[in-house]
């Protein structure tokens, strides 16, 4: 993951998007297993995302900042946030943010509350990092001494030392369905970024088929991790991989410093799902940004798409400007994410938010207040996003649509910022309930009067009912056996 504003720009342009699905086709998943998980997985819609590490101390951006391309969200700052030393100074700055760790003490980590603020969010599942591209695992790996529970961190003999299990377990009491992001590049590893060489970008720095037993060494690491956290940490839902340079291709174009290499960094995905699926039969193994058979769904990041996507699709998107904790982050009104989450739905994706515990391991109070807010109106809509699929016309001016495997249709009317209240009267294109149908505005009981007019339904909403759903982000309108009109 980058900054907000970085990625912003890089999806901006859809053909950009398009070209690369292109390029890399998706190809649907054959193991029913996977595809039943899918299925179930797209019944959640509604995800929780945490990027957390070291770095939280410092109030920086994720892993990005020892990463020496020449860009304004990559390399370091200016000045060390932590000794106010090491100005314009790479190695000495990347040496104070590998020792980080050291002082890594989040004492106020207590996944329970986590999992009772995204509960009350109304997410369904987690996708926490048990990784980041700077190598430091939040698990209690056997492969690396650059982990949690190191005998040099002090969280490491705390009774939750071994953050990654502790929050599955947490969450997993809670009825959620449980994703571990891990990152395929680890700029820690001398298998990857190899001592002997510069760092001159986010790639392997040295030509792996110049030197594969530095390759195999880095391949036979990761795998070996994978191993520990498909076996290791109770039942998993999603294996969430980044860093999806990290591939077979070859650029023979690509220069150093680039952002690509000319040669491949193939780290056996056939082999590394084959490894997970025996742990974990019918996990979801997402290779994201790579395609194929094992990038069992797409991942949007700080993107909608404009249309609807012909494969299972989450955008990922954070709920401030950073994926990581920085201090007086901008989060996004309640409104905003609401009206994003029914987009992302209407066009059948699962939306995934991201928010960065700090330094001592508590969810930012501002944070909390936004995902309750967003939670008050899921606790009356629910019914609305959950377990629906996308129903064309998708989207009409403020309408968008989501329909439930019974038949049902639901008709959600995004509101203005001054918009306290429906309309007297509402016009809705496209799905017509069945003949006799009861029509209501969900968070009333009450039975509204309807009408077809042309390929519209009319829905006529009594003041009491509008003062009674008054103040709500969006209304969801229920239309019963709703079919197609042509």
């Amino acid at each position: 993951m980058k900054t907000a504003v970085l990625l912003l720009a890089l999806f901006a342009a859809t053909p950009a998007l398009a070209q690369h699905e292109e390029e890399h086709p998706y190809v649907p998943e054959t193991d029913p297993l996977v595809v039943r998980k899918l299925d179930r997985w797209q019944d959640w819609k509604f995800g929780f995302m945490m990027h957390w590490g070291p770095y939280s101390q410092w109030g920086v951006v994720e892993s990005w900042s020892i990463c020496s391309e020449d860009v304004d969200w990559c390399g370091p700052p200016k000045r060390n946030p932590h000794t106010g030393k090491y100005a314009n100074d790479y190695v000495g700055y990347k040496q104070a943010y590998e020792q980080l760790p050291t002082t890594f003490n989040p004492v106020k980590f207590d996944p329970a509350k986590w999992a009772d603020v995204a509960a009350d969010a109304g997410t369904k599942y987690v996708v926490f990092t048990t990784k980041h591209h700077d190598g430091f695992s939040m698990f209690d790996t056997k492969q690396t001494d650059y982990r949690i529970t190191a005998s040099n961190v002090p969280f490491h003999s705390n009774p939750r030392a071994n953050i990654a299990r502790e929050v599955f377990d947490a969450f997993r009491a809670r009825g959620f369905g449980i994703g571990a992001y891990f990152s395929k590049p680890d700029w820690h590893s001398d298998n990857y970024w190899a001592p002997r060489w510069a760092t001159p970008d986010r790639n392997v720095n040295y030509d792996t088929r110049k030197h594969p037993e530095l390759w195999k060494g880095f391949v036979d690491f990761t795998h070996a991790q994978l191993g520990e956290l498909t076996s290791q940490y109770g039942p998993l839902d999603i294996l969430w991989l980044d860093g999806g340079w990290v591939n077979p291709r070859e650029h023979p174009d690509a220069k150093p410093g680039s952002g690509s290499v000319p040669w491949p960094q193939d780290i056996d995905m056939p082999g590394l799902a084959a490894l997970a699926r025996r742990n974990q039969p019918g996990l979801i193994v997402v290779d994201r940004a790579v395609g194929g058979r094992y990038e069992n769904y797409r991942t949007p990041e700080q993107k909608i798409p404009d249309e609807p996507l012909p494969y299972p699709w989450e955008t990922c998107m954070t709920l401030g400007d950073s994926w990581s904790y920085v201090p007086n982050d901008r989060y996004k009104p309640a409104r905003d994410v609401v009206h994003m989450l029914v987009d992302v739905v209407a066009k059948g994706g699962n939306y995934l938010l991201n928010v960065g515990p700090d330094a001592n391991g508590e969810l930012p109070a501002e944070a909390i207040e936004r995902l309750h807010q967003i939670g008050q109106w899921m606790k009356l809509n629910g019914q609305a996003i959950y377990a629906s699929r996308a129903v064309a016309p998708y989207r009409a001016g403020k309408f968008r649509y989501t329909r439930l495997k019974d038949g049902t249709v639901y008709a959600i009317y995004l509101a203005d910022d001054k918009e306290k209240t429906l309309p007297a009267q509402l016009k809705i294109p496209g799905p017509a309930p069945e003949a006799g149908a009861s029509v209501r505005v969900l968070g009333s009981d009450a039975a509204l009067a309807w009408r077809r007019e042309g390929d519209a339904t009319v829905v006529d909403v009594p003041a009491a009912v509008r003062k009674q759903t008054a103040g709500a982000y969006a209304w969801s309108i229920e239309l019963p056996g709703a079919v197609l009109t042509h």
